[in-house]
């Protein structure tokens, strides 16, 4: 039976104790950093003293860990542009993105922008501030119904979000296929015990169609077959050149 994981939410309250202070500093830490074990040398010190004493927010406090060296090593050195994009929708958003033109606004954001700008985009959006505003810690949320989101969205969101006993630490891309492709995400049962098979070694096989724009305005059609490494920077230049993708599937 597949299983939904849900998180309440977690507010700041005024006049705030310290129990509730540390109930807000464990949740941002567990959720902004996809559940990853940090040393307590690791700990964000001066912004958890800034939230104590009132100096920001709680998305101040996100904004500082998502744009700390930790989070940067941990998810943006280590992973593709693709899995950035898509660890910062279900860190910062608590959803996965809906579709290719939202990773490729993202991917532009950073490549124009720079990192911070990226992690900016998501915390100063109206998204955002609807949500979870100023002082409530992002969640999971692709669970419910929401205006303007695609109801694909919820079985994107609980691929990225269940299944991740451990953190979010050195995992593949899980998205890839499906918004690239603009295939609607199954919901499969989990795999059991440690003999889950890597995606890296894997190829696929995408077929475009791309205009022409000459004296006559045509559309051909190609098929080729890439690995799983090239596969997100392949979307992307598909993207940006005016191709549309019509299918990628898995071959080996």
């Amino acid at each position: 039976m597949a299983l939904w994981i849900e998180t309440e939410s977690v507010e700041l309250r005024p006049n705030a104790t310290e129990d509730n202070l540390q109930t807000i500093i464990r949740a941002v830490y567990r959720q902004v950093l996809g559940n990853a074990h940090i040393f307590d040398s690791q700990l964000l010190t001066s912004a958890e003293s800034q939230l104590r004493n009132g100096d920001i927010t709680v998305a101040g406090f996100v904004r500082a860990v998502a744009q700390s060296d930790l989070y940067r090593s941990l998810f943006f050195e280590t992973s593709s542009p693709y899995r950035f994009v898509e660890l910062n929708f279900k860190h910062l958003l608590g959803r996965a993105p809906q579709d290719q033109t939202e990773i490729a606004e993202h991917v532009q954001i950073y490549n124009t922008q720079g990192y911070e700008a990226e992690i900016n985009s998501y915390l100063d959006s109206d998204e955002y501030i609807l949500n979870f505003g100023e002082n409530i810690v992002p969640s999971a949320r692709g669970n419910r119904t929401q205006v303007g989101v695609k109801n694909v969205g919820f079985n994107r969101t609980f691929a990225l979000m269940r299944g991740f006993a451990a953190n979010d630490v050195g995992k593949s891309a899980k998205l890839i296929s499906d918004i690239g492709g603009n295939l609607p995400t199954k919901i499969v049962s989990p795999s059991i015990g440690s003999g889950a098979s890597s995606n890296t070694g894997k190829r696929f096989r995408v077929s475009i169609s791309k205009a022409n724009f000459g004296l006559r305005v045509t559309k051909s059609m190609a098929t080729f077959e890439v690995g799983y490494n090239q596969l997100s920077q392949k979307i992307q230049n598909i993207q940006k050149t005016g191709g549309k993708i019509l299918s990628i599937t898995e071959i080996a």
